[in-house]
């Protein structure tokens, strides 16, 4: 064991080879005796297996396939089930456009559960080996009375596999004393700290060659994108900030401008078979229109089928929670498959939002949220988006600290491939229910502050008018 885990990498690649290898080889089989009419004489049919890995990969690698032992074993499983299944109906599509005619799709479905089967003995055995091979390493955990700091913790301590948090030290501590704690484990914790003492660990934890978990601020997600130049013998970090260029907007636009209309054509019976149900529930209004924040602070009225009772914001308005009562029966259904939201396919063709972008919140949360957070305006730089990162990694009820830094790392770090990689990966959230989890009923109720800043005042004023 010892050995093995001297060249623990390297088990892991053999074994996430050996399972690309079995699911391979169980689409070659297929396709030799199910599809012989799509086999080429020569190295053809070397450029089919090759597309068949390659797109496999790709997916695997967008989803977290790979990730054993990083992700939760279920979550792992329904990655690779994904890819499996669209790698499968990719390979279809390309031996039928051979075939120059559609071939029985039952060999290739019939493929994809055999696949599947091979896909969970190969993840459940992997899994159990990368626990054996990577222990949970001990840490130390440096907080304060943040709540922020509270949370990080209760969640690692739900992956007891991978982190063993034995002791934590509050900052009332003496610098000295938190030193001889960080020497008496493997890693540390730093949760949201005074900087001066944030700086002191950090420092320390790097001359000791301690493994660092680091609870990031705002400013030091922005810094983590700046990059390093020289000015004659002094580094300088250099952050741009200055947002999307105009090349990247007119690129964005236009893939806005795409997808939207094809996704209007495409869900259009789905939103019509939505809007009968709707109007057959209650006998309601169809569509549910609500003040939304989006680019530069503007206010605009964002589109979604109605999945709650009428006036269920009589008596206030409060977010949904966890078996919320004024949700109706046909907002069970389209709710956690996020079908309430197809409208918005129709702001993003407006130019009130994009496919991409941070979640747009509605008036009262930006004031209750910036009046916590003021640099939670800071996500208002691009316009709001139907998916984004903080949707795809987060969840409805996540923090509004962590959906600011989720956001923020997306316009530090936009693309287009990123885009397109955060739209390819929504499709697997859909399934997921935690994704869709609600507030805490003691969390639900929103109080709307005053407003504090200038930017407050603004959506204040224009909320009123």
């Amino acid at each position: 064991m010892r050995i093995l885990i001297k060249f623990r990498r390297t088990v892991m690649l053999v074994l996430k080879i050996l399972i690309l290898t079995a699911i391979t080889f169980a689409f070659l089989n297929t396709w030799q005796n199910s599809y012989p009419e799509t086999l080429f004489r020569n190295k053809g049919n070397l450029v089919v297996i090759l597309s068949y890995l390659v797109i496999l990969f790709t997916f695997n690698n967008l989803y977290g396939g790979f990730r054993i032992g990083v992700l939760r074993l279920h979550e792992v499983v329904y990655s690779f089930f994904l890819s499996i299944i669209f790698t499968n109906f990719i390979i279809y599509l390309e031996l039928s456009l051979i075939a120059r005619y559609m071939l029985n799709p039952v060999p290739m479905v019939l493929t994809t559960l055999f696949q599947s089967v091979i896909m969970i003995a190969g993840l459940i055995s992997a899994n159990a080996v990368y626990f054996k091979l990577y222990r949970a390493r001990h840490i130390l955990a440096i907080f304060d009375k943040d709540p922020a700091s509270f949370e990080i913790i209760k969640k690692m301590k739900l992956i007891k596999e991978r982190y063993s948090i034995d002791k934590g030290i509050t900052t009332n501590s003496s610098i000295e004393e938190i030193k001889r704690e960080i020497d008496k484990y493997e890693a540390v914790l730093i949760c949201q700290l005074d900087k001066a003492v944030k700086d002191e660990v950090l420092r320390y934890c790097y001359s000791t060659g301690k493994r660092i978990y680091l609870l990031p601020s705002t400013n030091e997600i922005i810094i983590n994108n700046c990059y390093q130049s020289q000015i004659f013998d002094t580094p300088v970090l250099i952050c741009k900030n200055r947002g999307l260029s105009i090349e990247q907007r007119i690129v964005k636009r236009a893939l806005d401008l795409l997808f939207s209309m094809v996704g209007i054509i495409l869900s259009g019976p789905i939103m019509a078979i939505i809007a009968i149900a709707i109007k057959l529930c209650d006998g309601g209004p169809v569509l549910f229109k609500q003040n939304r924040i989006t680019k530069d602070n503007r206010i605009f009225n964002v589109y979604k089928f109605r999945s709650m009772i009428i006036d269920a914001d009589k008596d206030g308005a409060k977010k949904a929670t966890n078996g919320d009562e004024r949700i109706t029966p046909v907002g069970r259904v389209i709710r956690p498959l996020r079908l309430d939201e197809l409208p918005q396919l129709f702001n993003i063709l407006k130019g009130d939002m994009s496919l991409v972008g941070p979640r747009p919140e509605r008036i009262e949360n930006v004031l209750e949220y910036s009046s916590m957070i003021p640099e939670f305006n800071l996500r208002h730089r691009v316009k709001a988006g139907l998916t984004g990162y903080a949707q795809i990694f987060g969840k409805y009820n996540t923090s509004p600290m962590d959906k600011l830094n989720m956001d923020l790392i997306y316009i530090e770090n936009y693309s287009l491939l990123l885009d397109i990689k955060l739209i390819i990966m929504t499709i697997k959230i859909l399934f997921m229910k935690e994704s869709t989890e609600g507030f805490k009923e003691e969390d639900s109720k929103v109080n709307v502050p005053k407003p504090q800043t200038q930017n407050q005042t603004q959506i204040q004023t224009q909320a009123n008018e």
